[in-house]
């Protein structure tokens, strides 16, 4: 079903704090190097890794030894996906890292590229391994306040944006929960209600779900920060449950295979009526899409950031995935003009809507509050909206440097 297609802005100026979508390839292409089964003739179809072409920012953004590998559909049961990883260890090693149950069949493994290569080859359950990625977000800036300082503001306010798409007018009544696929959350923030039992932690070396970079926390509180307490802000959808899937260390990077598994998470336990946030990206991942699509077709909405390359979404992951689950968001400013980092759609529009995205004013980390921009801000506006329902449009729209217009979603 055909979307349309919307973007939120951000000022140049606070680019650190959006997701910095590393460039990728065109739609059609996958992501990357993918190490295929031998064919029935006996003759090795696999491709070894190979850089990405001078220039690109994928060139650096495959992760050494790691490897994301599919079952072919239909060929595991479901239940014996760890099963049949063991089996691939015991005969190639290697360390399993996660397995995939839910949004793909499959798991990510370290070892190196030829132990790779074998285990694509020689077990007829395996569709292809593909090289792990790595995820970016930039550091944010324009603070509010020092980070962790717990205030900035004397009393609660209502920040522009909320007010923009038609939200924060009241607490939330509803029964969905807003997944927050990032860096983490705030878990005793005093503005947001975290369930703490449901979040979950899949960043290697890390136990916590906890957010220790802000950018999570960020995100969260323009979705669902709490109202009528007398301190911080206001969310989209005042006091509704949040849930923490901490992708991304507090540095706000991470793996593709990590990414996946707070996917795969979401579709495990995620229902109709829930929203999940993915204010993150990078190179295309053929896997990470489908995991998304899959994901989504429990019932779950998806709201992505198209990215801040004033480039072509199709070119970057999760962005560029589509579905009617699936919302891709670019950034507007105050002034309903599109921002000129926002990425845009050119064709197969996965972009649908813009949101306010530039000096966006919500919760952090340590109790905080912060000032920052980017179209990660952007997109937990309209995960605030799908906790509503379907979003509408308010009659505007802000028209992208390839002179598409995109609408503006509103309660």
């Amino acid at each position: 079903m055909r979307k349309f297609a919307t973007l939120a802005t951000v000022s140049v100026a606070a680019l650190a704090g959006a997701v910095l979508a590393a460039a990728g390839a065109s739609r059609s292409a996958g992501s990357g190097p993918i190490l295929l089964p031998q064919t029935a003739g006996g003759t090795s179809a696999m491709a070894a890794p190979t850089a990405a072409p001078t220039g690109s920012s994928a060139a650096t953004a495959t992760i050494p030894d790691s490897w994301i590998c599919v079952f072919k559909t239909g060929a595991v049961a479901r239940g014996s996906e760890q099963a049949e990883a063991q089996k691939v260890v015991g005969k190639a090693g290697g360390r399993i890292g996660h397995v995939y149950r839910y949004a793909l069949q499959g798991f990510s493994i370290n070892l190196p590229a030829t132990g790779a290569a074998a285990v694509a080859a020689h077990n007829p359950n395996i569709d292809h391994c593909a090289p792990d990625q790595i995820a970016t977000i930039i550091d944010p800036v324009n603070a509010l306040a020092k980070p962790g300082s717990g205030g900035g503001s004397t009393g609660e306010t209502t920040p522009a944006g909320i007010t923009r798409v038609g939200g924060g007018t009241a607490t939330y009544t509803g029964t969905g929960r807003a997944f927050v696929i990032d860096t983490g959350i705030d878990l005793d923030h005093p503005d947001l209600n975290v369930n703490v039992a449901l979040s979950k932690n899949f960043v290697t070396r890390e136990t916590s779900p906890d957010d220790l970079n802000g950018h999570g926390s960020h995100v969260a509180g323009t979705i669902a920060a709490r109202k009528g307490n007398s301190i911080g802000v206001v969310g989209v959808a005042p006091g509704a449950p949040l849930v923490a899937v901490r992708v991304l260390d507090r540095r706000g990077s991470g793996a593709y295979s990590d990414v996946i598994a707070g996917v795969d998470y979401v579709a495990s336990v995620g229902q109709a009526g829930d929203v999940a946030n993915m204010s993150l990206g990078g190179p295309v991942s053929a896997d990470l899409d489908t995991a998304v699509l899959n994901a989504s077709k429990t019932g779950v909405l998806f709201a992505l950031a198209a990215g801040n390359e004033s480039d072509d979404a199709n070119n970057h992951s999760p962005a560029r995935q589509d579905g009617a689950n699936i919302y891709t968001i670019a950034a507007v400013n105050a002034s309903d003009t599109f921002a000129s980092f926002s990425n845009y759609s050119v064709l197969n529009d996965p972009v649908d809507f813009a949101e306010p995205g530039v000096s966006i004013l919500s919760t952090w980390k340590d109790g905080g509050y912060n000032t920052i921009s980017g179209t990660s801000m952007a997109t937990p506006h309209m995960a605030g909206l799908l906790l509503y329902g379907r979003p509408n449009t308010t009659g505007q729209s802000s028209t992208a440097p390839n002179g598409v217009r995109f609408p503006i979603g509103a309660r």
